[in-house]
């Protein structure tokens, strides 16, 4: 005669039964929690741990998260074509965190200028009085700040990465050794407590580290969509910031590892 599975076996579990609504439910899991345990998933779901890591695998290659050892983390939103600017956020979000970060310049200050469509806003929404030394190795960043009479403006040569359309390489890393700016704009595509800075181009990594290691303060300065989240390749401990600025909406439980490490976050 045959047997029904018992309530809490694998077979009787729906998510078991439709490997879809599983993964759905891991999703789900990874937006409220801000990360994920496989052991954690095991017991909730009622799967062996090599389901798991099939269905981890299936969905960071579908881009939806980044796996790590023993579980997986959100991915960045995917920037889009034109240059690193994304569709992400509102452009109202970004242009509020610009406003903060483009407040936190001084007269006279010495400032490393990252590149990305947040830091172009920055650059768009400085004090039309203001009189300062940038340096950036984004060529749109430059253009902005050009339109600014008080500022001199210092692009920074080398070769142009496609996909983030700033400079890259030795010459780049080169020249920013030779700074000691007062105050790095830092943009960033994720940040995570644990994990720390990173990013999605190995180049453009080590060149994010050589313009935070050449900067006396830095800030990052990033929408609310890149906290919490892991890309490839690393910059630096998050603990090397000394302030970050982002929003407001939404944020509370994001941010609240990061006051852990004692950084001045100031949100738009």
């Amino acid at each position: 005669m045959a047997t029904s599975p018992l309530p809490h076996s694998p077979e009787a579990s729906p998510a078991a039964r439709l490997p879809e609504e599983r993964r759905q439910l891991i999703l789900e899991q990874l937006a409220t929690q801000g990360r994920i345990l496989s052991a954690d998933l095991c017991r909730m779901l009622q799967v062996s741990e090599d389901t798991i890591r099939r269905d981890l695998r299936d969905l960071d290659e579908a881009g939806l998260l980044r796996r790590v050892h023993g579980g997986a983390l959100p991915r960045p939103r995917a920037p889009g074509s034109q240059g690193g600017v994304d569709a992400g956020p509102p452009q109202a979000a970004k242009k509020a965190v610009a406003q903060i970060a483009a407040g936190l310049i001084r007269p006279g200050q010495v400032v490393l200028m990252d590149g990305g469509s947040t830091l172009l806003e920055v650059a768009r929404s400085l004090p039309s009085e203001l009189r300062a030394t940038i340096i950036t190795p984004s060529p749109q960043v430059a253009l902005a700040l050009g339109e600014y009479a008080g500022l001199e403006v210092h692009l920074v040569g080398g070769r142009m990465h496609p996909g983030a359309l700033t400079a890259v390489g030795a010459e780049t890393v080169d020249t920013l050794r030779l700074v000691r700016a007062d105050l790095c704009l830092l943009g960033v595509c994720s940040l995570h407590p644990e994990a720390g800075i990173t990013t999605t181009y190995s180049e453009e990594a080590t060149t994010k580290r050589a313009m935070l290691d050449s900067a006396a303060e830095t800030v990052a300065v990033l929408t609310a969509d890149k906290l919490g989240t892991l890309s490839s390749f690393v910059v630096a401990p998050a603990s090397r910031l000394g302030t970050l600025v982002t929003e407001a909406s939404g944020t509370e439980a994001r941010l609240k590892p990061f006051h852990k490490l004692q950084l001045r976050i100031l949100t738009a």
